[in-house]
């Protein structure tokens, strides 16, 4: 080795000599101490402390670790199978500490070690129905005399005295009784208990409640056999526990240690404690120290001034224990709850709102969701009942809709009709005779036909000045009307819920209109109604295709399908059809060289002459539509379509990346692609349409966005009239009344009934004899207040009819003051091989009256039915007079698996004990409830066992958490799922479930499908 080489070598041993000598303190005289814990240059480990000492430092393993302080080991405190970290049950070890648990059917003592039974009675009588009798780690439900205990171990059935079957009161099983093929029965217990050798009773075991024993518990031949800690001794009533004094304590360890070792710990004593005798004095946790001996508690706990005692910390006290909504503490812990409409997340902190818009049924039509709650609103022309259903108004149940002579109800509407001779005026409502024409201020523009030639191609356009009215039926199709159809033969046209506002501009009896269907059909195209694009062309002439008939009315259906050819391979093709249907009115008047039927044969012959031009124009796609100064093509081909998120279909504009239908009001504008307020003198009332209404009135009066005809200026005020519905007005004359605006004539008060004054705009505003209150209608014949009948109802004072109940429903009784009386009759529920549910009629809205229901459950082969009540809710104060019964059959001696006529709020699951069911529920005529809706589902019968096992277990109903899982509408669909069709299961990460499920709820569940898949021996 070179003189370089050892010189390098001495540089080295010597550097690293010095890095020695200063980790051990031996740092040069006069050297400045450096704080190597506060610069985080230690080497200590994670779970040590660094002490900071002259020229150097020191680590010490953090209460609950060992070691030396540069590397550190968790100690476990649960190791010791004997002592159990002073656990009597189970004792769970974290870094740096540990924590007692119970087991079920017991909670945490204060000292967080030992465990003291649970009296579940208390809360909600352990959900039993009748009886609740409190036991050491469990409880049981009992029944009154002539009831049994049904499967669910929760609710009692009525025994029967006919035949030797499981209805029987003398079948003498002391848990199940189950019929067997034959016609005896066979005895079965509860989880938990054995058979025992009679057949008849069961013998508890550990598994059951911890056999009745405080601590530990062992099975031996002659049942349970109970243990106590090293701290405890048994009890005389050889099933619980009391503390040893120290003095036994002593005598205990004094025969199991050598008396060398007793001087030793005598002597140590003397000096200080030591946590080999009572636990050092603590209550928890005990440490030995160079100090003395150091306590400590498990999480949940706080170490008291003492030293020595823990007591449980209330976390609800500090910020509510992180719950947003309540908090309710536990021994050495707590529990997060949220009030109704809101569902607690799986961080078992948050409460988030249960959007109930988002299940299945929640509302009829429209559902809006709230913080909290929700609300069902109906479409125009249905009113809610039930609290979540929509029926259809009958207006002319309602003082005969305000129409002057007839009235039609038809769904979401109605409409007014008139007598031969007469016809309707254009508020929809009054008759006028049929020879009064209307001014030529008031008629307004016909719709028109025209066609131009270029190059020898005809191209065609439909020009709509006036009524125009567009439904967008779905994607790839959509309906347009335009004009006003003629009253000769033919209901008029409804549209949105209105009919349409005006008549023909002269009614003078003229004759019946053409009337021509044809299809066209356009090949590679869609039904996309779109603005055609402004560019600069030639104009050619334009001719109009009918010149001597005028185009009262014409619709047209535009619908787009794909057709494969037979046998070839070629890719889909977009294939259109049009569907136009064409009023027209000859303008040619019969002659003595032509009569009127040769005028019709000419005008039938210009007819099919404009079809034939059209359906050339319209195959070429050289046919468009024209309104409001728009030019639409009625189809596009594929490739010219727009496409991308921010393209909304005609009608609609783009708001906050949402199409949006214009509103009532204002129409679309193709131009700029806007929706344009309605210029004064028009109206619309319906959304998402292409042009406004003109006003019936001529005198141009009334606001821009006018959103119906009552805005449209002009007109009469309720309590006037005049012959044609607008101003100049005269006042509704002494005896009559008229509450609407724009009519041609008043109602009189009926049976001689005055009014004070003129100008009346109500009946309440006639003198009637009697001021009926609600629930009645006062009759003008007898003058007396008569009550509603059934069927109908009547809140306000003072009205002259009833007001008949919506859709199908009926009230339960005469004189009805409200639309909540009235009920739906039809029994609710979707029965399905795998899943299903019922629910009582009008549910969730109050069930009516005399009802009776019955279904029938029958699941395929091999499979076995689980229910689950959410909720019922049935009055009790009525004797049962309302109740819901499941059996085997409708034999009333058949296995009986549920029956109640009570309301309870707290779910509960059980397996039918048959494996078809026969459900009925039935209501008398006294009080009424929100009834119930039911879920089912059937599952593979070789899951028997465990199904059985998880409904049965306490845990599944003790937290409220997990009774609000059972309540979950979308949790319980995914359970269903999954215990329907079990290869389901892997739709659902690992991850999906944990959100889903509170922590407690999968590890139930876990544990249950391992014992059951992996048994313990």
């Amino acid at each position: 080795m070179g003189a370089a080489a050892v010189r390098w070598h001495l540089c080295v041993l010597l550097a690293l000599g010095a890095r020695g000598q200063l980790a051990a303190g031996s740092g040069l005289p006069g050297d400045v101490d450096v704080d190597e814990c506060s610069e985080g240059t230690d080497e200590c480990h994670i779970d040590a402390i660094c002490q900071n000492t002259p020229k150097s430092y020191r680590c010490l393993c953090k209460p609950g670790f060992k070691g030396e302080g540069r590397k550190c080991e968790d100690i476990d405190e649960c190791e010791n199978d004997s002592y159990n970290g002073g656990c009597v049950h189970e004792c769970i070890n974290i870094p740096g500490n540990y924590r007692c648990t119970c087991f079920d059917g017991f909670m945490l003592a204060h000292d967080g070690h030992n465990c003291l039974d649970v009296d579940e009675c208390q809360d909600n009588n352990g959900g039993c129905q009748q009886i609740c009798v409190n036991a050491l780690g469990s409880y049981e439900c009992q029944c009154h005399s002539g009831f049994f205990l049904s499967d669910n171990q929760h609710t009692c059935i009525h025994r029967s005295n006919e035949g030797m079957n499981c209805m029987n009161k003398d079948h003498g099983c002391a848990h199940i009784c189950r019929e067997t093929p034959k016609g005896g029965v066979a005895c079965d217990c509860r989880p938990g208990f054995d058979l025992a050798q009679n057949q008849k009773d069961c013998t508890l075991t550990c598994n059951y409640g911890n056999g009745g024993c405080q601590h530990s518990c062992e099975d031996t031949d002659t049942g349970p056999m109970c243990g106590c800690h090293q701290k405890y001794a048994l009890h005389s009533d050889g099933r619980t526990c009391i503390e040893k004094d120290e003095a036994a304590i002593e005598r205990s360890q004094f025969n199991a240690t050598s008396v060398a070792d007793v001087d030793k710990r005598v002597k140590r004593r003397l000096l200080m404690e030591t946590c080999a005798v009572n636990n050092g004095g603590c209550d928890r946790t005990c440490k030995d120290t160079a100090t003395g001996v150091r306590c400590s508690c498990p999480v949940g706990f706080t170490l008291q001034p003492d030293g020595k005692t823990c007591k449980d910390i209330n976390e609800c006290l500090a910020n509510n224990g992180g719950c947003d909504h309540s908090c309710r503490n536990t021994v050495g812990s707590f529990e997060c709850g949220c009030r109704k409409g809101y569902k607690l997340l799986t961080d078992e902190r948050t409460c988030q709102d249960v959007d109930e818009c988002s299940f299945a049924r929640t509302c009829d039509h429209i559902c809006v969701n709230s913080p909290g709650s929700f609300q069902c609103v109906c479409h125009r022309g249905y009113t809610l009942y039930g609290t979540t259903h929509c029926g259809d108004v009958d207006e002319c149940s309602m003082s005969n809709g305000s129409c002057d002579q007839g009235c039609v109800n038809t769904k979401g509407s109605f409409e007014c009709v008139c007598p031969p001779g007469r016809r309707l005026h254009w508020n929809r409502k009054d008759c006028v005779d049929t020879g009064r024409c209307l001014s030529p201020a008031k008629a307004f523009p016909r719709a028109q036909l025209w066609c131009s030639k270029t190059g020898g191609v005809e191209s065609c356009s439909l020009a709509c000045p006036a009524h125009t009215h567009f439904v967008p039926d779905s994607e790839n199709s959509y309906s347009l009307s335009c004009g006003v159809p003629s009253l000769q033969g033919r209901t008029p046209q409804k549209r949105n819920g209105t009919s349409s506002s005006t008549g023909p501009s002269c009614a003078g009896a003229p004759a019946t209109p053409i009337r021509q269907k044809a299809r066209f059909k356009i090949r590679d195209a869609k039904c996309h109604l779109r603005p055609r694009s402004r560019e600069p062309v030639k104009e050619a002439p334009r001719q109009l295709l009918l010149e001597n008939s005028h185009v009262t009315f014409v619709t047209l259906k535009c619908d787009s399908s794909k057709k494969r050819r037979r046998g070839r391979k070629s890719p889909s093709k977009e294939v259109t059809h049009i569907t136009a249907e064409l009023e027209v009115e000859t303008k040619e008047e019969a002659s003595d060289t032509c009569e009127a039927d040769c005028v019709r044969r000419r005008a039938e012959q210009s007819v099919q002459a404009a079809i034939r031009t059209l359906r050339k124009a319209v195959s070429r796609q050289l046919f468009s539509i024209q309104v409001a100064g728009t030019e639409y093509e009625v189809a596009q081909q594929p490739a010219k379509a727009p496409e991308g998120q921010g393209t909304c279909s005609t009608g609609q504009t783009l708001q906050d990346s949402t199409c949006v239908a214009c509103e009532p009001g204002s129409y679309f504008s193709g131009d700029p692609g806007q929706c344009v307020p309605c210029a004064p003198g028009t109206y619309q009332d319906g959304e998402g349409q292409l042009s406004c209404t003109p006003c019936p009135s001529s005198d141009g009066l009334g606001l821009a966005g006018a959103r119906n005809v009552s805005e449209c200026g002009g007109q009469c005020s309720p309590g006037s009239f005049s012959a044609d519905g607008f101003r100049p007005c005269q006042a509704c004359p002494v005896g009559t009344y008229q509450p609407e605006p724009g009519r041609t004539s008043c109602f009189p008060c009926g049976g001689g009934l005055l009014t004070k004054h003129e100008g009346m705009a109500s009946f309440q505003d006639c003198e009637a004899k009697v001021h009926c209150s609600p629930g009645h209608h006062y009759n003008t014949t007898s003058h007396r207040c008569i009550r509603c009948p059934i069927g109908t109802y009547q809140p306000e004072f003072g009205q002259n009819h009833c007001i008949t109940c919506p859709g199908n429903t009926s009230t339960d009784f005469d004189g009805s003051t409200n639309v909540t009386h009235c009920k739906n009759q039809h029994c609710g529920g979707e029965l399905g091989d795998y899943m299903g549910y019922i629910e009582s009629p009008n549910y969730p809205g109050d069930y009516p009256a005399n009802a009776e229901c019955v279904w029938y459950i029958s699941p395929p082969p091999k499979r076995r039915i689980l229910i689950v009540v959410p909720e019922i809710f049935l009055p009790a104060e009525d004797e049962c007079g309302d109740a819901l019964v499941m059996r085997k059959s409708a034999s009333p001696t058949s296995i009986t698996t549920y029956e109640t006529c009570q309301t309870y709020e707290r779910p509960i699951a059980f397996t039918s004990r048959s494996r078809k069911l026969w459900i009925q529920f039935r209501s008398n005529e006294g009080n009424s409830g929100k009834g119930f809706q039911v879920p089912y589902v059937t599952y593979d019968e070789d899951y028997q066992q465990l199904i059985e096992d998880i409904v049965r277990d306490g845990r599944l109903y003790a937290s409220e958490n997990h009774q609000e899982i059972l309540k979950d509408k979308k949790l319980i669909k995914a359970l269903f799922d999954v215990l329907a069709h079990p290869q389901n299961y892997f739709k659902y990460t690992a991850q999906e479930s944990k959100e889903m499920f509170p922590r407690s709820f999968i590890k139930l569940l876990r544990s249950k499908v391992s014992r059951f898949l992996r048994p313990y021996k």
